[in-house]
């Protein structure tokens, strides 16, 4: 972990560029480690990388490799539908129990295994075993995923996932009938305090914002539309349940 002050000469940068040049990492390497939640201002994780600092305010930047991950093994992924493939981007439909890309402690199927098998190439932008990922489903949630072909698409997709320019809409099926039928559930989301495993709402977590509206009401369920201001893991579960619907 690194711990910086902030000096004169970049008073009112932004926390990307401020934190590039004072651990000599690159941007793209901060606004990922921002969006891990790595990064954190005055001790409190940094949101975006465009927020400004100030002379004397605390960096942390935790710059730690994480551990290593097996080498990527091509493999089909049962049930996994290509939906739109073009020169510049894959749109693939991912199954529930699908990870997006290899990660320490999980060896079952991903999207980028089954692509590679499928004989698709891809950006080799980002690591090793998420090249051409710009954005993530929670391994139990099926939907729409985009990933980038060419390394154009992956900056300019990046850079709009990350500045919130794209709407993500989901669906999910809850327990109970939310009172009111549709509203916003703002509470800070991270690491559960006894199971750091697990995330949580918890105090001083990262800023997370979850629109909801009842579809359709059933006996003891619901099927809502959510969507997301923030792209927290486990967002949607983690708020349904904080308001008992889970």
């Amino acid at each position: 972990m690194s711990v910086l002050l902030v000096p004169d000469g970049l008073d009112g940068s932004r926390v990307d560029v401020a934190a590039a040049r004072m651990t000599g990492v690159s941007r793209s390497r901060v606004a990922d480690l921002i969006e891990m939640g790595k990064v954190m201002l005055d001790g409190r994780p940094v949101q975006r990388a465009a927020t400004r600092v100030v002379t004397g305010q605390m960096l942390e930047v935790d710059l730690a490799d994480p551990s290593p991950i097996a080498p990527l093994t091509p493999k089909l992924v049962e049930g996994m539908r290509i939906v739109h493939d073009d020169s510049d981007i894959i749109v693939v439909d991912k199954p529930a129990g699908v990870a997006a890309h290899p990660s320490q402690g999980w060896d079952g199927p991903s999207v980028v295994e089954h692509l590679a098998a499928a004989g698709f190439a891809i950006s080799t932008s980002g690591a090793a075993e998420r090249q051409g990922i710009v954005q993530r489903l929670d391994v139990g949630t099926s939907g729409l995923m985009v990933v980038a072909k060419s390394e154009h698409a992956y900056t300019l997709l990046k850079r709009a996932f990350r500045d919130r320019t794209v709407d993500k809409i989901y669906l999910a099926l809850v327990q109970g009938h939310p009172d009111p039928l549709a509203g916003t559930i703002d509470a800070p989301i991270g690491r559960h305090p006894g199971h750091d495993w697990k995330m949580a709402v918890v105090d001083g977590g990262r800023h997370s914002v979850t629109h909801y509206q009842t579809l359709e009401a059933f006996r003891g369920t619901s099927l809502l539309k959510v969507h997301l201001d923030t792209g927290r893991t486990h967002q949607i579960r983690v708020h349904m349940a904080a308001v008992h619907h889970p």
